[in-house]
């Protein structure tokens, strides 16, 4: 399944682990249930707990992951990535591209939980649906808000009246949206969240339980219903029998078991046992020997997702929770360290990211799934070559122009080049009365023991090659709770409690360089606060955050993003403009690409390439489309259904083309 990130698959898109789990999906109930039919049912792990089901408001991906099986929206992936009629049977576009008009099937059922049925979905839902996004203060606001006509004056307060919002029900069964301008990629932000219909009468029903974790706080109208959930036990759903396509759902049941990454290898060991049809293994662990001697030609390495994870600096940091720092002073230092380029860039080539990835994926896989672009390089094409092309050529007058952004190798590592940058940051620092070392905070579940390599890994590369000296990396060893509400849980830059993170990521909403690159956006990114920044924050941040984004050069970043943006009806110059942009933002050093999800070593009895594939929104954390087959997949069955599978996506773009 899906990669357990961002949420977004909006704020993932925000992303997570980097590495540790990142086929994440589901859990096992007895072995028993699952021998009934194995194929019937499928049974892994998960490693979150969901703490918001309004999917009309959570972006986080534990949460998405969940709702997005139990809700439909108007259009939806299938197996090959293409966007097709989901509650939406058809659908046209204006001549000037700023209407979309989209035609409802008819008699979808709304269920509760307990498959008691209360109406069928109207056009009118997903009026209540955005409206009700916007009470919620939904975190996936930012990727329809500039988007539909007159949304944002709504949302600021500028207008009080909902009807001025470019979204109507036309009739029952017809919903019309009007745009500001022309989005070639429009109908791909339909699979999220945020563009889900919301029953009004329910809705008023249970006011503000709305949306709280548990069985009875939504209707359903997706493939799926919630059946169980004990925190940090279990996750279960059951078939919806009143799903409008129950052709095309496979699997009776889902069931995910938690886990907390603390016996990587017991992942193997279950689904040898039968009770997963899947499993995650690890050539970096210490059980992989016996992977390997059961099964020579059943192991297969996934390809890249258009994921990634990284690490990111708090520019702007004020909790000191979890430190190693003893004095006012350090914390200065450091503040001042972290908001210089020179430094910033010193870190990034001094990190050997194939070792920290060999943590995870052995030396066999250490470059498996390693990204040095935001973007990934294939995700758009400009005049039929590669973005990555694009942005190889845009960073040659900057300090990565001798470094190699391609996917699958280790670009950045440069340890002498570390070093020249290291000299020129201590010199910078030292006319502003900084001393060294600079120390930074890293935070670490302890538990995950993966994770913590890589930690150790991540330590160990810096430290050699600029020096204890001159910086050390503290690691900061927390209980998961602890680790997740000083990093992804963290809903503000104030509560971030760390100087440098790696519980960061992001999967894209649409699809179009901006959902990777708007994050960062100044004054109105949905990722600043993972570097600590709240722009809109009142009295005692405010100061500091205006400063921070000015002295890194964000102000200057935002303007590249606005260049682009204008441009709307000309892909191939767009795209251009948002490489510009993405070439000034890696060499700004404020976040340091690491890895894709994906490119991870796995076993299975998960049909190859069944489920849904999302290159974007949240539509690979559905299980809808999903097969289960008795045996365990070989190497040789894999690469066949890679194969077929390229070459019916090769042949979907050909058709769109052509349209």
């Amino acid at each position: 399944m899906g990669t357990f990130m961002k949420a977004k698959k909006g704020w993932l898109a925000a992303t997570f682990f980097a590495g540790t789990l990142l086929l994440a999906g589901c859990g096992s109930s007895k072995a028993s249930d699952q021998k009934q039919d194995a194929t019937n049912h499928y049974n892994y792990v998960y490693v979150l707990d969901p703490d918001n089901f309004d999917y009309t408001a959570s972006s986080k991906q534990n949460n998405s992951d969940v709702v997005s099986n139990f809700e439909d929206g108007l259009l939806e992936r299938n197996p090959y990535g293409k966007l097709t009629g989901d509650l939406a049977k058809s659908w046209s576009v204006s001549k000037d591209g700023k209407t979309y008009t989209y035609h409802l099937r008819k008699g979808v059922k709304w269920v509760d939980s307990e498959g008691n049925q209360h109406g069928t979905v109207k056009a009118q839902d997903f009026v209540t649906g955005l409206k009700h996004a916007v009470a919620a203060k939904s975190e996936q606001l930012y990727v329809v808000q500039n988007s539909i006509k007159g949304l944002n004056a709504y949302v600021t307060g500028k207008s009080k009246d909902f009807s001025t919002v470019g979204v109507k029900a036309l009739n029952d069964d017809t919903v019309q949206y009007k745009l500001n301008k022309p989005e070639t990629y429009w109908n791909s932000k339909l699979t999220y969240g945020v563009m889900y219909p919301v029953n009004a009468q329910f809705l008023k029903q249970k006011g503000s339980d709305f949306g709280k974790v548990s069985a009875d706080s939504i209707l359903y109208n997706g493939p799926y219903v919630l059946a169980n959930f004990t925190s940090k036990s279990v996750l279960k759903y059951k078939a919806n029998p009143n799903y409008w396509d129950k052709s095309h759902v496979y699997l009776k049941t889902i069931t995910l078991t938690y886990d907390d990454g603390s016996n990587p290898d017991g992942l193997y060991k279950s689904f040898e046992k039968g009770n997963y049809s899947f499993a995650r293994v690890y050539p970096g662990s210490a059980g992989y020997k016996t992977v390997l001697k059961q099964n020579k030609k059943n192991i297969i390495w996934t390809s890249q997702d258009s994921s990634i994870f990284n690490f990111t600096f708090n520019l702007n940091r004020q909790s000191y929770n979890y430190t190693s720092k003893k004095t006012e002073q350090q914390k200065l230092d450091t503040r001042k360290a972290i908001l210089n380029q020179n430094f910033r860039l010193a870190i990034q080539f001094a990190f050997n990211k194939a070792d920290y990835n060999a943590q995870v994926n052995g030396k066999i896989g250490a470059d498996k799934g390693l990204r040095n672009e935001i973007t990934p390089p294939s995700f758009v094409s400009i005049n039929g070559k590669d973005y990555g092309t694009q942005l190889q050529a845009d960073v040659a007058n900057t300090d990565f122009s001798d470094i190699k952004l391609a996917d699958g190798q280790d670009g950045t590592y440069q340890p002498a080049k570390a070093k020249k940058y290291l000299a020129k940051a201590l010199a910078e620092l030292k006319s502003q009365g900084v001393s060294g070392p600079i120390h930074l905070d890293l935070p670490v579940d302890e538990k995950a023991s993966l994770n913590l390599n890589q930690a150790k890994s991540f330590k160990k590369s810096v430290e050699s090659t600029l020096g204890k000296q001159n910086v050390v990396i503290d690691l900061q060893l927390l209980s998961d709770d602890k680790f997740n509400a000083a990093t992804f849980n963290a809903t503000t830059g104030k509560t971030d409690d760390f100087d440098l993170s790696n519980a960061s990521g992001w999967t894209p909403d649409y699809d179009d360089p901006s959902t990777y690159l708007e994050i960062y956006n100044p004054t109105s990114g949905a990722e600043l606060f993972t570097l600590g920044l709240d722009p809109t924050a009142k009295a005692d941040s405010s100061v500091s955050n205006a400063a921070a984004i000015k002295a890194v050069g964000l102000d200057e970043y935002g303007k590249l993003l606005d260049k682009a943006e204008a441009i709307n009806t000309d892909p191939a110059a767009r795209y251009k403009a948002f490489a510009k942009a993405e070439a000034w933002l890696l060499n700004s050093g404020i976040t340091i690409p690491v890895n894709s999800g994906g490119a991870g070593a796995i076993v299975s009895r998960v049909a190859p390439l069944s489920g849904p594939y999302a290159p974007s929104g949240i539509g690979d954390g559905r299980y809808k489309f999903l097969k289960v087959q008795k045996k365990p997949v070989t190497t040789a069955e894999a690469k066949k259904a890679k194969a077929e599978w390229l070459a019916k996506r090769k042949q979907i773009a050909q058709e769109a083309a052509t349209n």
